[in-house]
């Protein structure tokens, strides 16, 4: 089931994802790229000041992720 909401889709599996900032399996959550961020990472990041020490660890977890090359 996929839910279009604020341009961004959500999608909700049964297994999960592995979300690239916890790194636990997740339901629910919104793909980056070709990588998973959990409901509860994205809502944590997004209230994040960037003096709190959580930030520097979400910036770490997010250069994980790699533009994919697109092939022609």
């Amino acid at each position: 089931m996929e839910v279009e909401m604020l341009g961004i889709t959500t999608t909700k599996t049964t297994a999960g994802e592995s979300c690239v900032v916890c790194e636990q399996v997740k339901g629910m959550g919104i793909h980056l790229y070709t990588t998973f961020i959990c409901e509860e990472c994205e809502r944590d990041m997004i209230g994040t000041d960037t003096n709190d020490p959580r930030y520097k660890h979400y910036l770490k977890q997010l250069r994980k992720i790699t533009n994919p090359e697109i092939c022609s």
